[in-house]
């Protein structure tokens, strides 16, 4: 591979992000189990970090880009101690919303990095408050019409206007990639792992979403630690 990043997802909107922070990269599929029935379901912040380190490694087994940055996500939604993530059908995909209709829950979204050389994922997660608007039988027929929801954790995407996040929390984890949280994480990489021209997102995030985050300035001035 000629680009020293292989974002390991075909997700339009990881590429978009990504796209943000500057640095060149190529993508690849990378199929791992799903698996949320799981002792670590009761911190959904310890599984989405190991399912992200799971495809991490499976990118690595399977010889994919080995002298790459690798680069591996997985999202998880979290209502009333239940971790939800892609419906398996309309019936179950009906039944997320109508649960979360109305309500405030979390999304989770686990990162994994592994530089050439590394032998285990670096990981973390990130978390974010999400609103969820009041839906009507209608209104859930209407976004369940466009077909992309069965590839969404608890069945919705946020870019469809049915749920809000504050100025103090990060909309793209809800999308899929807490990208602030990523900059911070890949500024402080060894040197050598990410490849010239990593800039902040900050302000393609906000021009793109017409407000201003409170949260990315905060997370971009991190320094790395002693």
């Amino acid at each position: 591979m000629d680009k020293p990043v292989l974002l390991a997802s075909q997700s339009p909107r990881r590429r978009r992000l990504m796209a943000w922070l500057g640095v060149p990269f190529e993508t690849a599929a990378v199929d791992t189990p799903e698996e949320l029935d799981t002792p670590l379901a009761s911190n959904p912040v310890a599984l989405a970090a190991s399912l992200a380190a799971e495809k991490a490694i499976a990118s690595r087994a399977e010889g994919l880009a080995p002298d790459a940055l690798v680069l591996c996500f997985d999202t998880i939604v979290v209502h009333d101690g239940r971790v939800l993530g892609k419906p398996a059908d309309v019936a179950d995909a009906w039944e997320m919303l109508r649960s979360l209709s109305g309500n405030t829950h979390q999304v989770v979204t686990g990162v994994a990095l592994m530089c050439p050389g590394d032998r285990e994922p670096r990981t973390f997660s990130a978390v974010t408050d999400v609103e969820m608007k009041t839906l009507t039988d209608c209104q859930i027929e209407a976004w369940m019409a466009a077909g992309t929801f069965l590839g969404c954790a608890g069945a919705y995407n946020i870019e469809a206007q049915v749920a809000s996040v504050t100025d103090d929390e990060c909309y793209q984890n809800v999308a899929g990639l807490p990208l602030c949280h990523l900059y911070a994480a890949l500024k402080v990489l060894p040197d050598g792992c990410v490849p010239d021209g990593l800039h902040s997102p900050i302000a393609a995030c906000d021009e793109a979403l017409g407000r201003h985050c409170r949260l990315g300035p905060r997370l971009a001035a991190q320094r790395p630690p002693a």
